[in-house]
């Protein structure tokens, strides 16, 4: 059965999606000798794919792993900066890529992946997938965590009420739980600046059914497979 090119390259694991689009922009893929284009499908069990003269190896086993994320590392395949990336923490046996973003200065819980369909579906703005994160703030007070809750504006783009949950606050200092959808870039950091607070530290602790629960930093482990059903939902 024909599929496009970039999500065959997705579902044996080479890369991500985009980035697939990337290599077919730049000429690198193959069809049968013939140099393919975006947009362009193929059946990968009668077509000859290759990649820089590289025939495509078979498809990697579909894999889903929970990562406890420490500080300091970047949710990219490869930095052009020379930071670390949180695939270096990852030795599963397959190439797996982060499920969305969390950034450097952030913790917790992330999802790696080689499924890609399941990646754009949890990603696509119209499943909504709750995301929940513990927060400690400075600057803060009752008015301000009331401000948090209501309609922002943040670059531009109108988001959708958090729901919060205060833990605990005195003497300017916050710890609650924010949950959010729309997980837009640094979105929970620019929503308290919005509001007169300063984020000091961001743990995210669940994302749709998975939950980080008691997995020690920079440790990782592969979802059951109830985890995977519920996720895949």
């Amino acid at each position: 059965m024909k599929e496009r090119i970039q999500k065959i390259l997705a579902a044996r694991g080479l890369c991500s999606r985009r980035r697939a689009e990337e290599m077919i922009r730049a000429g690198r893929v193959t069809v049968n000798g013939a140099v393919c284009h975006l947009g362009d499908a193929a059946d990968p069990e009668t077509d000859e794919i290759t990649v820089d003269g590289v025939p495509l190896a078979g498809a990697a086993p579909m894999t889903y792993i929970l990562l406890h994320k420490p500080r300091g590392y970047v949710t990219t395949a490869l930095d052009e900066k020379g930071r670390k990336t949180v695939l270096e923490l990852v030795d599963c046996g397959v190439r797996v890529y982060p499920v969305g973003r969390l950034d450097m200065d952030s913790e917790g819980l992330l999802l790696l992946t080689n499924d890609g369909d399941l990646t754009n579906r949890l990603l696509h703005p119209s499943h909504e997938v709750s995301k929940t994160y513990q927060v400690w703030l400075r600057e803060a007070d009752r008015e301000k965590l009331r401000a948090l809750q209501e309609p922002l504006t943040v670059d531009g783009y109108r988001l959708r009420p958090a729901k919060l949950e205060l833990r605990w606050l005195r003497d300017g200092e916050a710890c609650v739980l924010i949950t959010i959808h729309e997980g837009r870039n640094r979105q929970i950091r620019k929503m308290a600046e919005a509001c007169g607070m300063h984020v000091t530290r961001l743990r995210r602790i669940s994302e749709g059914p998975i939950s980080l629960g008691n997995l020690k930093k920079g440790a990782w482990r592969r979802l059951t497979e109830r985890e995977i059903l519920e996720l895949k939902k």
